[in-house]
């Protein structure tokens, strides 16, 4: 997809589907910069690669941090081609139940480290010309489970930011959210594992999507890959779902 001398930045490109985003990138041809706070995951991530690879530990919700990192991309590549802004955290609460600790810390990993990033990569898409923002958002951005109040809200955000990064930067600069379904992440291995019976919360959430499984990083990278190429290069301000179907059945639904 001709990401030869392309320059993408991935955040929370350690691990998850943010690893598989720049593992793909790689293989591609295109020079990657990870921020995350995970030095030991990224720099793995990045053996091989060195000369067309940069980590930058950074919390991505800390504008300080944010602003030098992109001071130091500017230095290493000059420039930015695609921005994606993959990093996240779950927590497990309703409004009632939430802090408000626990409500900012959500918000600022989820959702003000996208508008951080994004602020101080697109001057950097700009010297380019053009570029893309994917920002990795949820299918619970349209449906719910419960007790996820924060997570869900963060995601659903997303969305509105997609759109306005669309409108006020076009048409030079696109913006797209990708929201997956059930992905088998650490993220993912985390939340089974609050469960007494984490086997039995991989077996109903297999069960939820149509497709009978759960979606591999890879296959959210491949999207994501496609969307930031110049094939995609008609869509822009779109939520993009790749969900395997979940949340299309309504429970109680009469066989016909």
């Amino acid at each position: 997809m001709a990401f030869t001398a392309k320059h993408a930045v991935v955040t929370g490109g350690a691990k998850g589907i943010g690893g598989a985003v720049v593992t793909r990138f790689l293989e591609e041809g295109a020079r990657v910069t990870i921020l995350d706070l995970d030095d030991k995951r990224a720099r793995e991530r990045l053996v091989n690669f060195e000369e067309q690879s940069l980590f930058v530990r950074c919390d991505v919700s800390k504008a300080d941090q944010v602003e030098a990192a992109f001071k130091q991309i500017d230095v290493r590549f000059g420039a930015v081609d695609v921005l994606v802004n993959n990093a996240g955290i779950q927590r497990y609460s309703t409004v009632t139940d939430t802090t408000e600790e626990e409500w900012d810390l959500v918000m600022n990993v989820n959702l003000k480290s996208a508008f951080l990033c994004s602020k101080y990569a697109i001057p950097l898409m700009q010297k380019r010309g053009e570029g893309v923002v994917i920002n990795v958002a949820s299918v619970q951005s349209f449906i719910t489970q419960r007790k996820v109040a924060p997570y869900t809200t963060s995601k659903t955000a997303m969305l509105g930011l997609t759109r306005s990064i669309a409108v006020d930067y076009a048409p030079d600069i696109r913006a797209v959210a990708v929201c997956p379904g059930t992905v088998d992440t650490p993220m993912l291995r985390w939340a089974a594992n609050q469960s007494p019976d984490p086997e039995e919360v991989y077996r109903e959430v297999r069960e939820m999507h149509l497709t009978q499984r759960i979606a591999e990083p890879v296959e959210i990278a491949n999207l994501i890959l496609y969307l930031s190429s110049k094939e995609a290069a008609f869509i822009t301000g779109q939520a993009i779902r790749i969900d395997g179907g979940l949340g299309l059945v309504v429970a109680g639904s009469v066989r016909q």
